[in-house]
């Protein structure tokens, strides 16, 4: 019998300290993982403790910046030009998400407010995602996007709607280039202005009063400091400084009459100023083509910007651009020469169907003369000739002399000075250094009936009919109704009274037997005033009517000017002067109430 050995006994496996191992790599991964976490938390507590707990607090306490109510503007009579409605806005708060969340919030509001994305996500950036203030992304909200918001308001963490008052225009365009418009604040703006007080998304005055009386109309800011939820929910009011409303402004527009030289006016370019001529206050300021400042309180849309582009130059107020101002200048030509010494009141000239200066045929409107003339004859006929003799007499430099007294070639001091042109007084040194030319005779015969170089603006043109009208007193003119500090708005020219007398009897000539016949009518007082028509080559010539009434006691001036109408002064520009002069008495009728 074979022996088969068999197999040894297997070891056992070893269990002793095997259970202990287990326990001390827990130990350590633990130790490692609490020293980790521990260190972790002391950073957080000890060296990041104040940044930290800034940013928590800024979660849960948040300002909310509360615009004041803009002042409203009014007319001498107390009716309303420009107020603000209520109206519903588009706030963002950037802390409330984290730079990586707000894009999908973004496009949600886009397709709301159909504003790119792109146009939040700038206003969004400026302010900084982790500002604590509110930044405005869209005003001016209609229902249905108001609806839509809160439909959505449980997506749109970080997104809140808020009541503001709108810039509200409630008779559209009507005296637009006086009151201008309002808009948010530009970059560029911001930072110039940062300092008086203004942040992103401001409102200000951008053009007319609404921009130059900006620091009276403005108000003061105020807001909130709220507690809220991790929804975004206020829970509490921590503090709070009420906004201070800006001032109320009246003007001394008269609207019914700013409506009826708007009318007056129609499609025809041009402008139309009402002034007193005793104090210089503004009844009427009007030009053509406007537009509708309502459209600039909320986001203008690309159809509506486009509507305006295709107007010619809708923003340019006309009444405060220079053009030449033709035969109205020939007011200041018979100043320079009576107050010269060189003519007197009763001097008596030929007149010519043209005068040749150094082989050059200056013609007479009428191609034919008038035979002899005095001061007023030749006023009221407008003879060219006449006041040829006196600009070629007295020479260039008085005629500018004179006319820097009247106001011209300088800004005349209305608010409305940062849209207004200083217009143009050339003399010789004046040509020398834009023309590099001599001054030559023939540019002062130019200059004596208002052509040439010589620029006004129709409000200086009504300064220009407020001297004789008055007596003699340059008058500043003035938009916001003096009720208070009673300014003197006059200074005196010292004229002669008999240079006063030939201007007042030779405007007056021109209404009752010249060349102003569409204002001979009994539905008004007297009227003085004078026609111009302006040659603007090659384009069609410009026409003017000054005038003032009553004649012999004036309280209105009226300037009516058509930019590149064709035509003549006394066929266009008259007819527009006398309907603002019935609409003026015949509104005096009926007592207007008090602002």
């Amino acid at each position: 019998m074979l022996f088969t050995p068999t197999a040894p006994p297997s070891t056992p496996p070893r269990t002793i300290g095997r259970s202990l191992q287990s326990v001390f790599v827990m130990a350590a991964v633990s130790a490692l993982m609490l020293g980790g976490l521990g260190s972790r938390l002391a950073y957080l507590q000890l060296i990041e403790g104040d940044r930290n707990r800034q940013l928590a607090e800024e979660n849960r306490v948040r300002l909310v910046s509360k615009p004041p109510e803009r002042g409203q503007i009014f007319d001498r009579n107390g009716k309303l030009l420009v107020g603000s409605n209520p109206s519903y806005s588009l706030f963002l708060w950037p802390i409330a998400l984290e730079e990586a969340e707000w894009p999908i919030a973004l496009q949600r509001l886009s397709h709301i407010l159909r504003v790119p994305v792109t146009e939040i996500q700038t206003n969004l950036e400026k302010e900084g995602y982790n500002s604590p203030y509110r930044v405005r992304v869209a005003r001016g909200l209609t229902i249905q996007q108001v609806v839509a918001l809160e439909e959505a308001r449980t997506e749109l963490k970080g997104v809140e709607i808020d009541a503001e008052t709108m810039r509200y225009y409630p008779n559209g365009d009507l005296a637009a280039h006086v009151l201008g418009y309002t808009g948010e604040i530009t970059d560029s703006e911001l930072e110039s202005l940062e300092d008086r007080g203004y942040r992103m998304g401001d409102v200000l005055g951008k053009l007319g009063v609404e921009a130059a009386l900006e620091d009276q109309l403005r108000g003061e800011w105020g807001g909130q400091q709220v507690e809220v939820d991790a929804m975004g929910e206020v829970i509490r009011i921590l503090g709070e400084k009420p906004p201070i409303p800006g001032d109320d402004v009246i003007l001394t527009l008269n609207s019914d009459l700013q409506k009826k030289a708007e009318q007056v006016l129609g499609n025809t370019k041009g402008a139309i100023v009402a002034m007193d001529p005793r104090n210089g206050e503004v009844l009427a300021m009007a030009s053509r083509p406007a537009y509708d400042p309502n459209i600039f309180s909320s986001r203008i849309s690309d159809e509506q910007w486009q509507q305006l582009q295709a107007k010619e130059h809708p923003f340019l107020n006309r009444a405060l651009r220079s053009f030449a101002p033709a035969s109205t200048y020939k007011i200041i030509t018979t100043v320079a020469g009576l107050e010269s010494g060189k003519f007197s009141p009763g001097t008596v000239l030929p007149t010519f169907p043209y005068l040749e200066v150094g082989g050059i045929q200056f013609w007479d409107w009428n191609r034919a003369g008038f035979g002899p003339l005095s001061f007023q004859g030749a006023m009221t006929w407008s003879s060219d000739t006449f006041f040829y003799q006196i600009g070629r007499s007295v020479g260039g430099e008085v005629l500018a002399e004179w006319s820097r007294k009247f106001g011209m070639g300088q800004l005349t001091g209305i608010e409305l000075a940062e849209e207004e042109s200083p217009g143009v007084v050339p003399d010789n040194a004046w040509k020398e250094e834009m023309l590099d030319e001599i001054w030559y005779i023939g540019d002062s015969i130019n200059m004596s009936i208002g052509q040439g170089y010589m620029q006004a603006t129709p409000l200086q043109v009504a300064m220009m009919f407020a001297v004789p009208a008055n007596g003699g007193d340059l008058v500043q003119p003035h938009l916001q109704l003096d009720l208070q500090n009673r300014r003197e708005w006059t200074k005196s020219i010292n004229l002669k009274p008999s240079t006063i007398q030939v201007l007042r009897e030779g405007l007056r000539d021109v209404v009752q037997v010249g060349t102003g016949a569409a204002l001979r009518t009994n539905s008004i007082p007297p009227v003085a005033g004078k026609t111009g028509t302006a040659e603007d080559q090659p384009r069609k010539s410009h026409t003017w009517f000054g005038g003032y009434a009553p004649a012999d006691n004036p309280e209105i001036v009226v300037v009516a000017f058509t930019e590149n109408s064709g035509g003549g002064g006394g066929s266009l520009a008259a007819p527009m002067v006398r309907s603002i002069l019935e609409a003026y008495f015949q509104g005096q009728k009926t007592p207007a109430p008090k602002p």
